[in-house]
């Protein structure tokens, strides 16, 4: 909006970010690939435009980063894989072409663990990504240098993606904001890519903004959805639906016995909560639908067809800390026949029907992202048996909601020994606009969590 009104120039405000990225990034390693020449050529153009009296577009100047593992026209796609590095995109991926089309300036490309497919953020081709709060803990993946940029002030919106919990895992360990969308919600497509998109890619990924407030979420949202015909699994549904009658009821989702929850995550759900309460909620602790049949059918329908497809050719070009990190996750899959792989695509409708009813009289529920504290920046690499337990045990709720195609927002409440913690909404199909109305009723007693981190690195 300062752009907009004038307020501040789109040179301004692009160099601001720029002069900041190059400030904290070479200790943080969050953006992979400096874009700032072109940024500031683009930023001067969009000063030009305005000027002219031009009609502007709803993010114009805004400086954003985009995660190295979509396509950006002329530049490696390599997914943090050295042996990609051959794979130069032959024109932009639909959310960033929607991002330039809606006026957005891209300073940089950020960091992701090999393939995207691990929840910590380090690979052979860049390095570790740092969190801005604490070295010692992880910055999240598979977005990790999204989160971490969006967090330490560089870029207003980081984009990024989500198989797993690849958006909201990261929004949580950097005290950020995020938005998963709904299945289908913001188109995908890499014409770099050597072959199609498998089906788990259509049912379970999306694309999505990471950033330091709901509004911001709410904006880079819109801008992201965009039509783009190259995707066919694009969904033209609006971004609002219609208000449900009297006080919304929210769901505080109840944790399996077999999730033991630190004292910390337990104390964030019950401030996120009354923070619901007294924004006009009704909360209520119930049981969600089959949260562990739910997380199983994920886990089956992903690693069967990594299995089947993908495992051979990605184990012969990656690390060895991505094949610990790979066989941990398999631990708890079971790997499908055909049969079997059929039944559990067919199990997963009943699972969205169940959570659909659901919804019906709870629209919103209110869940943990993690419910252990932010382990270290390399905790997958310990054993397989450590990343079973971080999937199964500790981030269940999150991974479970992918293999739904539910919208889900994390937004943080709490800050605990320094690190921030941040709670999940989850709200049915195409319901965005619910998850992020709850969010921001949190966001609006919580705070923007960040600040505190600007008070202790400086900014």
């Amino acid at each position: 909006a300062a752009i907009r009104n004038g307020a501040i120039s789109a040179e301004e405000a692009v160099k601001a970010h720029v002069e900041r990225m190059h400030a904290v990034n070479p200790k943080l390693n969050a953006v992979v690939v400096d874009l700032s020449a072109e940024a500031l050529k683009a930023a001067k153009a969009a000063d030009r435009a305005r000027a002219k009296g031009a009609e502007l577009a709803p993010l114009h100047g805004v400086p954003i980063t985009i995660k190295e593992n979509v396509d950006y026209e002329g530049r490696p796609n390599p997914n943090g894989v050295p042996a990609l590095m051959n794979l130069v995109a032959p024109s932009d991926s639909p959310v960033v072409r929607n991002l330039k089309k809606a006026g957005a300036i891209i300073i940089g490309l950020t960091n992701t663990p090999e393939f995207s497919f691990r929840a910590f953020t380090d690979n052979p081709l860049h390095g570790l990504t740092l969190n801005p709060w604490d070295e010692t803990i992880t910055c999240g993946g598979s977005s990790g240098g999204a989160g971490a940029a969006v967090a330490a002030g560089i870029g207003t919106i980081g984009h990024g993606n989500d198989i797993g919990g690849s958006l909201r895992w990261p929004a949580h360990c950097n005290g950020i904001v995020t938005i998963k969308p709904t299945q289908g919600r913001i188109p995908a497509y890499n014409e770099s890519a050597t072959s199609e998109r498998p089906m788990l890619a259509h049912l379970m990924s999306g694309q999505g903004p990471l950033t330091r407030t709901v509004a911001d979420a709410r904006l880079a949202l819109a801008a992201m959805s965009q039509r783009d015909p190259r995707d066919p699994w694009w969904a033209p549904a609006p971004l609002e639906g219609p208000k449900p009658k009297g006080p919304i009821k929210v769901a505080l989702a109840k944790i399996p016995e077999d999730m033991k929850v630190d004292v910390s995550v337990r104390a964030a759900l019950t401030q996120a909560a009354d923070d619901l309460e007294k924004s006009g909620y009704r909360v209520e602790e119930v049981e969600v639908p089959d949260i562990n049949g739910v997380w199983q059918n994920w886990a089956d329908i992903l690693v069967t067809e990594e299995v089947v497809l993908l495992e051979a050719y990605r184990l012969s070009v990656t690390s060895a800390d991505f094949k610990t990190a790979w066989l941990g996750m398999r631990k708890g899959a079971r790997i499908l026949d055909q049969a079997g792989f059929m039944q559990a695509i067919a199990q997963r409708n009943a699972h969205i029907r169940a959570w659909q009813m659901f919804f019906e009289t709870f629209p919103v529920i209110l869940a943990p992202t993690t419910v252990q504290p932010t382990p270290g920046p390399r905790e997958d690499t310990v054993s397989e048996d450590r990343v079973f337990k971080f999937f199964h045990d500790e981030i269940r709720f999150i991974s479970a909601i992918n293999v739904l195609g539910l919208p889900g927002a994390v937004v943080p409440v709490s800050i605990h020994k320094g690190r921030p913690i941040g709670v999940q909404l989850i709200a049915g199909r195409y319901r965005e606009d619910l998850a992020l109305a709850a969010a921001e009723a949190i966001e609006k007693r919580a705070g923007m969590l960040v600040r505190h981190l600007w008070e202790k690195i400086g900014g």
